[in-house]
């Protein structure tokens, strides 16, 4: 029996439809892939094509952003509904991470840079299955409640990008989350739901690294073409990002992460504060 490459198991999690099966599918090829690491027998990447969208369960259903009812987050059903939105968004990386692994092989890279993105794709399969937990010790769970239908958007817009996309979706999105995530420990915390607030630790702790991943790959990338990385990351996030940068940032995370404040401070509305 032949071994997969790498791109068919990253095929097989994007075309994976529940999360919990998406989830252990994901892990299970994260562990394939580091075994044979670590034993010298390296996987080759392969050039199957990944779909242009993921195979997703029935619910829940999809909605634009704007119709995504909104609840006060102070009470259990808002609570329930911001780990549903959380559970989205690590599903959603899941299939990001294994995407960005099989749809750019035309472009040759680093060893390194499949080992960080399988990696990345293994945690946020964890970081589902813990907020899976989370809403199913509160009588809920996936599915239940609609969600955001735009979180795929970047990885369409940016297809034929490879730059485009480790601009967009490491760098700007997952980014995002180091500056909301302290705000929903503090809430969760206040409730006192030590295993929601555990669940979001184990994230914020590791996202860092995942932001980290697309800058260091992002520079690389600008390194080989002899480019300014902060010229041409202000051009991509203003061809690919719908919107405006939202402040506050967590400069000391994005610090960590390798994303200095004149990356992103002139992508907002309003004057950076060095100004």
């Amino acid at each position: 029996m032949s071994v997969q490459t790498l791109s068919q198991m990253a095929v097989e999690v994007l075309t994976t439809a529940d999360g919990r099966e998406k989830a252990a599918c994901s892990r299970a090829h994260a562990k394939t892939w580091f075994t044979a690491r670590a034993a010298g027998q390296d996987i080759p990447l392969g050039n199957t094509a990944p779909p242009m969208q993921p195979a997703r369960p029935a619910r829940p259903e999809l909605l634009d952003p704007r119709d995504v009812p909104r609840r006060r987050p102070g009470s259990e059903k808002g609570r329930i509904a911001m780990l549903h939105a959380v559970a989205h968004i690590e599903l959603n990386a899941v299939d990001l991470h294994w995407d960005i692994i099989a749809r750019y092989t035309d472009t040759e890279m680093p060893i390194g840079f499949y080992d960080d993105w399988v990696k990345s794709a293994d945690e946020e399969s964890k970081h589902f299955n813990l907020i899976s937990d989370c809403l199913e010790a509160m009588g809920s769970h996936y599915g239940d409640l609609p969600a955001h239908a735009g979180m795929w958007r970047a990885a369409e817009d940016t297809a034929d990008d490879f730059m485009g996309r480790l601009a967009v979706v490491p760098m700007v999105l997952e980014a995002r989350g180091l500056d909301v995530t302290p705000g929903m420990i503090a809430l969760f915390t206040k409730a006192g739901d030590t295993a929601a607030v555990e669940a979001m630790q184990v994230i914020y702790g590791e996202e860092v690294a995942h932001v980290a991943f697309g800058s260091k790959w992002f520079h690389f990338l600008c390194g080989r073409h002899n480019l300014d990385p902060k010229d041409v990351f202000h051009d991509l996030v203003r061809r690919y990002f719908h919107g405006f940068l939202k402040p506050p940032f967590n400069e000391e995370k994005r610090a960590e992460a390798g994303i200095p404040p004149d990356f992103y401070w002139p992508l907002t509305e309003i004057p950076s504060p060095k100004d």
